[in-house]
């Protein structure tokens, strides 16, 4: 078996097995004629950020930080996505947002520099 079907890379160093990323779908909002109220389209991935082995602590930290809004208590991260009316397409979104963010928290911040004061300000 491939190495690309059994795993998401995120970059040369780091990928995340997608045995530990679990998708449910439901049904679409909005306008997409008689066939949204009977297809379970939206695609929606659950990934649990404390038990991965794939990310440092720090990683998970900013993750969690970052992304405090789709994290649940659990630690759970969760992505809904519905652009299209397929549900591949929705599942690849989903995976490619889920890249997104873990690229944005393996960046590490830069260290704030200290402003320049005047010597009279004490």
């Amino acid at each position: 078996m491939d190495n690309r079907e059994t795993q998401l890379v995120i970059n040369q160093c780091v990928s995340i097995p997608l045995a530990e990323i679990r998708f449910e779908f439901v049904r679409s909002s909005g306008p997409g004629g008689q066939n949204v109220n009977k297809v379970n389209s939206q695609a929606q991935l659950h990934w649990n950020v404390n038990e991965t082995e794939s990310l440092s602590q720090a990683v998970k930290d900013r993750l969690q930080l970052r992304e405090a809004n789709r994290i649940n208590k659990e630690g759970v991260l969760r992505i809904d996505c519905q652009k299209c009316r397929d549900r591949e397409k929705n599942r690849q979104d989903c995976l490619n947002r889920l890249r997104e963010i873990i690229v944005g928290a393996l960046v590490f911040p830069k260290p704030l520099k200290k402003l320049w004061t005047p010597l009279w300000v004490k």
